[in-house]
C-alpha cells in the first residue's frame, strides 16, 4: 500500500515476465490537474515502484504488455525499459486516433492457436507480434499500427464511408471493445427511448500483407438479444465488462457494472457466448449492403450461440481472465476433473461488495471465494442492507491472472495491490503424488515456453522442493538431445528458484549458478577459437577440443595438450589479458572443489553436486587445457596461486587430481568412489597451494521466500523488508561477505570494494550484482558483456540499484 497516493487506480496488466503495470491519477496541490501515473514493479520486488508520469492528457483506459498505454483522447504510447532495466521505462514511440478514445488494445497475435493438454505438454503456445499493434476508438475508427524503428506508425483504418456504414446500426458509444489477432469485437448499447437493448456486434478484422496494413475487412455478427438472458432485472445501461481469451473462440460477457444503483432484487447476468460461422445467406446479402466490400469479397456474416449463463452475480467491478491456453475438448475437461487441476478453468470477478469469486470459464459455476477484510460473508437480509447503508466498501477496480493461472493480482479503490494465492486444485484436499504432478505440469510448460514461474513458487512447500527437482530432472532427461541443448540452462535457472525455498537444499543454490556461470564460461571461450584455414570441412575448434579432451584419459596435461591443434588457440595479447578474471574463476573454483572433496559426505557444503557431474567436471578439464595453451603465449592471463614451493607446476597438479575424479563420474550410470589415493592427496593441498574463498552469490532479497508459511505479509512501497529472523537467510550467511567486507562484480568477477561508487544493477530472480556500465573496452570483454545485456545468466530481469548497496 502507498502512504502518499490517494489516487483511483485504473487498469492493470501482468507480463509473462511477471511485471505488473498500473495506473493511477495524482491530483496536484491545487486540485485543478490530474497527472496520469504509470506504475510498473516486479513481483519479487513489489515494494520498488517505478513511477512515470505517462504524458497522456486524458484517462489511461487500457495497458498492454510490451507495455502499451492508451488515453480517452486518442493518444497511444508504447513504452520500452532503459538500458534493458525493470525499473528504469521510457516512452519510445506514440501515435493518436483522431482524439477518440481507446476502448481497445492489444499487440498483433500471430493467428497460432495451441491448446495445452491437461498432463501433456506441448511447447509454444500462441504468441504475439512484437511489430504492430491493433487498436479501437469510441467512434469505431479502428487501425492497425507497426513500430518502425524510426518510432513512426503505419496505420490502417476503417474509410468514412465504412465508419458512416457502422454508426448507422449504433447511436452510442461502445462500453467495452475487445481486440485479439488482427481484429476487434466492439460490443455497444442501442438506445430507443428510455429503453435499451444490446443487440449488435460487429467484427473488423485487418487485413495484413508483408507486414504491412492493407485494408480493414468487416465481418459482421449476427445480433443477439442480452435481455432475453436475464430473469428479473431492470434494463441494464450496457455491456460494461467484457474480457476474452486470447487463444480461445468463447466470449464471456459481464453486464451490470455500471454506475448505477442497483435496487435489492436486481442481479447481474452473465453469458458465455461462442462464434460460429456461416449465418443464413440471405441475412449476409442484407447485411452486405450497408458495408462496402474490401477487394471483391463480401462480407462475413457470423452468428452467437449461447453457451452458458447465469444470474446469481452481485455487482461487477472487475473481470480477470485466465492466460494459460488450456485444452477445452471433453477429454481434457474429464481429465481435469479426475485430477482437480483447474489452472487456466477459471475467471475471476470482482465484485463491489469486496469479494472475488473464481467461476467455471465454461459452465460459469462457482470454484473458489475470497472475502477480503472489507467484505462480509453474507449471512441474512439485515446484515446486507446494514453494510450497504455503511457507505462504499473496498472493492478491486482492477485484476489480471498470472500467466499460468496460480496468482491474482488486484488493486483495489483505495491505491493498494494486492496479491492473491489461487491453490491448483481450488482447494481440494489432494495427496502429495497429486499436488506435485499439478505443479510439475506447470514447471514444464514454464520451462518449455520461456515464462516466468514465479507464481508457481507460491505453492512449493519446503518438503516438496526435493522431489520436484528430481521429477523436473527426470522430465528433462527424457526429451530429445536437441531439446535438452536448448533448455539446458532454463533447467538449472529454475532448479536454483525452487531449492531457495527450502533450507535442506539452500547450499545447492549455490552449485547450480556456479554451473550456469561455468556453461557461459565454456562457450564464450570456446567461441573464441578459430580455425586455421578459413575452408575447413572439420568440425569446430571448440567441438574437436570437447572431442579430443573426452577421448585421451591421460593424467598429463601437457599430453592432451599435444593432440590439439595450438595453431587454433592463437589470441592477442590485450584479449588473453582481458580475460584473466575469468580464468581466475576456472582456476580458483577447481581448487576448491579438490580440497572439498575429503568433506564430500557433507551435502551442505556449496560445490557437492559438482562431485558427482560428470559434464560439468569434463567442461573443466577442457578450459584447464586451454588456459595451459594461452598460458604459453601470455603468462600473465594464467590464474594466480599461492604456492609454498616456487618449483610446483600447479596447473599440473590441478589437472591431474582433476582427471583422476572426472575418470570416477563420467559415465552417469556408472559413479564409482573416488580411491583412497586420490582423496590423500586432495587431503594434501591445503599444505600446497592456499585455498581461496568462493564469492557466492548475494542474498535475494526478493519476497518469494517469505511467502512458504501462507500468512499474509504486509508492504509499503518505498521500503523493503527486513529479512531478521528469516530461517533461510540464516542458511545463507555462511556463503555471503560480512558487512564492511569488498563486493564483488559477479558476471565481471571484478572486486567492488566496501562501498560501491559505481552504479549497479541486480537481478530480480537471483540477486546477482553487476555493473551498469563497462570499464572495459576489449571486444572479447564485450563479447562476454553482451551475453547479459537483456537478462541475467539465470534468465531474471535487471533492475536498478542504489549508488551504494548492502
Amino acid at each position: 500500500k502507498s502512504n502518499h497516493c490517494p489516487s483511483i487506480p485504473l487498469v492493470c496488466a501482468w507480463s509473462c515476465r511477471n511485471l505488473i503495470a498500473f495506473t493511477t491519477d495524482l491530483r496536484n496541490e491545487e486540485e485543478k490537474d490530474l497527472t496520469h501515473m504509470v506504475h510498473i514493479i516486479d513481483t519479487e520486488h513489489p515494494w520498488d515502484v517505478y513511477s512515470v508520469n505517462s504524458g497522456h492528457a486524458e484517462v489511461i483506459t487500457c495497458l498492454s504488455f510490451r507495455l502499451l498505454s492508451a488515453d480517452a483522447d486518442g493518444h497511444i504510447k508504447c513504452w520500452s525499459m532503459t538500458d534493458h532495466l525493470a525499473n528504469s521505462w521510457e516512452n519510445t514511440v506514440g501515435s493518436m486516433v483522431e482524439g477518440d478514445p481507446v476502448v481497445a488494445l492489444s499487440w498483433l497475435h500471430n493467428g497460432v492457436k495451441l491448446a495445452l493438454h491437461v498432463e501433456k505438454v506441448r511447447p509454444g503456445p500462441a504468441l504475439l507480434s512484437r511489430a504492430g499493434c491493433g487498436f479501437c476508438s469510441a467512434c469505431f475508427c479502428a487501425a492497425v499500427g507497426f513500430f518502425r524503428s524510426l518510432g513512426q506508425v503505419r496505420l490502417g483504418s476503417l474509410s468514412r464511408q465504412k465508419q458512416r456504414s457502422v454508426s448507422q446500426l449504433q447511436h452510442g458509444v461502445p462500453r467495452c471493445c475487445w481486440c485479439c489477432q488482427p481484429a476487434f469485437l466492439i460490443v455497444c448499447p442501442n438506445f430507443s427511448g428510455c429503453e435499451m437493448e444490446t443487440k449488435a456486434f460487429l467484427c473488423l478484422p485487418a487485413v495484413l500483407q508483408n507486414r504491412r496494413v492493407r485494408g480493414l475487412a468487416v465481418f459482421l455478427l449476427l445480433p443477439v438479444n442480452l435481455n432475453l438472458l436475464r430473469a428479473r432485472a431492470r434494463p441494464f445501461p450496457g455491456v460494461s465488462q467484457q474480457r476474452r481469451v486470447r487463444e480461445l473462440s468463447d466470449l464471456p460477457l459481464v453486464r451490470g457494472s455500471g454506475s448505477w444503483k442497483r435496487s435489492a432484487d436486481t442481479n447481474v447476468p452473465m453469458s458465455l457466448l461462442s462464434v460460429r460461422s456461416p449465418g443464413h445467406p440471405t441475412s449476409a446479402r442484407k447485411m452486405s449492403r450497408l458495408f462496402p466490400t474490401v477487394g471483391d469479397k463480401q462480407p462475413m456474416i457470423l452468428k452467437w450461440r449461447i453457451l452458458s449463463a447465469t444470474n446469481d452475480l452481485d455487482r461487477v467491478s472487475a473481470v480477470a481472465l485466465p492466460k494459460l491456453p488450456i485444452s477445452l475438448t471433453n477429454t481434457d475437461l474429464k481429465v481435469a476433473n479426475d485430477t482437480k487441476f483447474f489452472p487456466g478453468l477459471g475467471l475471476a470477478l470482482a465484485f463491489h461488495d469486496g469479494s472475488v469469486h473464481i467461476v467455471h470459464r465454461l459452465s460459469l459455476q462457482m470454484m473458489a471465494v475470497f472475502y477480503g477484510s472489507s467484505s462480509q460473508r453474507p449471512v441474512d437480509e439485515q446484515t446486507i442492507k446494514r453494510q450497504r447503508t455503511a457507505g462504499p466498501l473496498v472493492h478491486f477496480k482492477a485484476m489480471q491472472l498470472s500467466w499460468t493461472s496460480l496468482a491474482l493480482a488486484g488493486i483495489d479503490s483505495h491505491g493498494k495491490l494486492s496479491m492473491l494465492r489461487i491453490s491448483p486444485s481450488m482447494g481440494h484436499v489432494l495427496d502429495m503424488n497429486t499436488s506435485l504432478r499439478h505443479l510439475l505440469f506447470l514447471l514444464e510448460y514454464c520451462m518449455v515456453t520461456g515464462y516466468d514461474w514465479w507464481d508457481i513458487l507460491l505453492h512449493v512447500q519446503p518438503n516438496m522442493v526435493q522431489n520436484l527437482v528430481e521429477k523436473l530432472h527426470e522430465e528433462y532427461m527424457r526429451q530429445s538431445a536437441a531439446l535438452q541443448q536448448v533448455l539446458s540452462t532454463r533447467i538449472v535457472a529454475m532448479k536454483a528458484s525452487l531449492c531457495k525455498l527450502s533450507s535442506s537444499t539452500i547450499a545447492r543454490v549455490c552449485d547450480y549458478h556456479a554451473k550456469l556461470f561455468l556453461i557461459a564460461i565454456s562457450c564464450t571461450l570456446k567461441s573464441l577459437l578459430r580455425p586455421h584455414f578459413l575452408n575447413t570441412p572439420d568440425k569446430s575448434p571448440g567441438d574437436r577440443l570437447t572431442e579430443i579432451c573426452s577421448k585421451i584419459t591421460d593424467i598429463d596435461i601437457d599430453k592432451v595438450m599435444i593432440n590439439l591443434k595450438t595453431e587454433e588457440f592463437v589470441l592477442e595479447m590485450t584479449t588473453l589479458q582481458s580475460l584473466q578474471q575469468l580464468i581466475q574463476w576456472v582456476g580458483d573454483f577447481v581448487l576448491y572443489l579438490l580440497a572439498s572433496l575429503p568433506n564430500q559426505g557433507s551435502p551442505v557444503r556449496p560445490g557437492h553436486s559438482f562431485l558427482r557431474d560428470g559434464a560439468s567436471l569434463g567442461m573443466f578439464r577442457e578450459l584447464m587445457v586451454v588456459i595451459r595453451i594461452w598460458g604459453l603465449l601470455k603468462p600473465s592471463c594464467l590464474p594466480v596461486y599461492t604456492a609454498t614451493s616456487d618449483t610446483q607446476d600447479s596447473m599440473s597438479l590441478l589437472f591431474r587430481l582433476l582427471t583422476k575424479l572426472w575418470l570416477c563420474c563420467r559415465e552417469e550410470n556408472h559413479i564409482t568412489e573416488p580411491d583412497d589415493t586420490l582423496i590423500d592427496e586432495c587431503c594434501l593441498l591445503p599444505s600446497q597451494l592456499l585455498i581461496p574463498n568462493i564469492d557466492w552469490l548475494p542474498i535475494n532479497d526478493g519476497i518469494i521466500s517469505k511467502l512458504q508459511n501462507k500468512q499474509l505479509v504486509r508492504l509499503q512501497f518505498g521500503k523493503a523488508p527486513g529479512l531478521v529472523g528469516h530461517t533461510v537467510s540464516s542458511q545463507f550467511d555462511a556463503f555471503v561477505r560480512a558487512p564492511g567486507q569488498p563486493k564483488i562484480d559477479h558476471l565481471r568477477r571484478l572486486h567492488l570494494g566496501a562501498y560501491p561508487t559505481e552504479e549497479c544493477k541486480s537481478c530480480t530472480r537471483c540477486g546477482c550484482v553487476t555493473m551498469l556500465k563497462s570499464p572495459n573496452k576489449v571486444t572479447a570483454v564485450k563479447q562476454w558483456e553482451q551475453r547479459w545485456i537483456k537478462n541475467c545468466l539465470c534468465g531474471g530481469l535487471w533492475r536498478r540499484m542504489p549508488l551504494s548497496y548492502s
